[in-house]
């Protein structure tokens, strides 16, 4: 719906109404009038001003709910992308005239189910949803089910339930080949003589994308692990050893101090692969103890640009971060509800299989900001403003 016919919709609910108001108000006069009195023709008029009346005020009413309702789950206000995407869609979905029900669950699961089944009971005729634990939310898929409310999975896929209709996302695996290849290029692994010692952080096990990251990145670098041009010393190289619970900063940091002093009292770090910026974050923390920008600081990734991730970029701790400019994503996921609800055709790019079907999905294409390129991608675009990285 557009805001033009939101606005008449508006327009003629308020001329309703008060058309509704006036003939109550005539009538509750004649009523007063008449009562007490004979007046058998003229209370049979009242009787059909009132009825008339009744059936103005319910027109009234049909009018003035002509907002179609949009439930909008994110994780967690913790990280900064989640409030970001949350209150980027929100602007989106109201300034194309639905109401908006938007809920943060703050990194629990049986917080996020209850807040979904609530946005199913209290009407909402879409649902769109960024899962905490991409299997978790399975009774509430089925109840959307039940009622024929569309499930869009917003950036995280909703696992093992036939009940999700769309998925739109960036291009997850090819988050994992973008920072993958940056360190190929950084350390010049084809050129090179190496060996350059490398460490991995990647993300939450809960959420389905933290493998595409890391899978991504480790098909561009195991070629050079398994020749021996790459080393990790831990000796910790798949996804459940380096998985971080709930992308903790915290959770991060501790596990780079324990790697840093069990393996690294006489070694250099070359590049450590985090798979997000609040990783990132934990394991700057963590080199920080151990060295100084007059050292050579390791090559260290990240995703999301995050504020904090950019300053550190520009101090020279993190070396670059996947952009996922989620003011496409929300763009785009107000344009998949729109033809929805408009039962016109969806547009997809891709498909996904979460278990139990082939979810038609929308990738979005992400890019890589750093040093070089931070201000075309991050100030010129309008995300940030320069002073907000001061």
């Amino acid at each position: 719906m557009t805001l033009s016919n939101q606005s008449k919709i508006s327009r003629i609910s308020i001329s309703i109404s008060y058309i509704s108001n006036v003939t109550l108000y005539v009538a509750g006069i004649a009523e007063t009038l008449l009562i007490g009195g004979n007046f058998p023709m003229l209370k049979k008029i009242l009787g059909t001003i009132l009825c008339a009346a009744m059936c103005v005020a319910a027109l009234a009413g049909c009018a003035g709910s002509g907002k179609k309702k949009v439930g909008i789950s994110m994780p967690t206000k913790d990280l900064q992308r989640w409030n970001q995407d949350g209150d980027y869609m929100k602007q989106k979905f109201e300034a194309a005239g639905y109401e908006v029900d938007l809920q943060y669950a703050g990194n629990k699961a049986d917080t996020q189910l209850s807040q979904v089944e609530n946005m199913i009971n209290s009407g909402c005729k879409v649902l769109v949803i960024a899962a905490i634990e991409s299997s978790s939310l399975g009774t509430a898929l089925d109840k959307a089910a039940a009622k024929k409310i569309p499930v869009i999975a917003y950036d995280r896929l909703l696992m093992d339930n036939a009940n999700v209709s769309y998925y739109a996302t960036f291009d997850n695996y090819k988050v994992g080949t973008i920072q993958g290849n940056f360190v190929k290029e950084k350390l010049d692994l084809d050129n090179a003589a190496g060996p350059f010692n490398i460490e991995f952080t990647a993300g939450d096990p809960g959420d389905n994308n933290a493998g595409f990251f890391f899978n991504g990145a480790m098909d561009v670098l195991k070629p050079y692990i398994d020749s021996g041009k790459l080393v990790v010393v831990s000796g910790e190289k798949t996804f459940e050893k380096v998985a971080t619970a709930e992308w903790s900063t915290a959770n991060a940091q501790s596990r780079a101090e324990n790697i840093i002093n069990a393996n690294y009292a006489d070694k250099q770090i070359d590049a450590w692969l985090c798979s997000n910026d609040s990783t990132a974050q934990g394991v700057v923390n963590a080199l920080d103890s151990r060295y100084n920008m007059k050292d050579k600081w390791p090559v260290v990734t990240g995703q999301d640009c995050d504020i904090v991730s950019v300053k550190n970029m520009l101090a020279g701790k993190q070396t670059m971060s996947v952009f996922k400019d989620t003011r496409t994503l929300a763009e785009r996921t107000v344009t998949m509800v729109n033809s929805i609800l408009k039962n016109e055709k969806v547009e997809t790019n891709n498909t996904y299989n979460n278990n139990k079907k082939e979810v038609p999905s929308y990738l979005c294409e992400p890019v890589f900001a750093d040093i070089n390129n931070y201000k075309q991608i991050l100030i010129d675009s309008g995300y940030y403003k320069e002073d907000q990285l001061k």
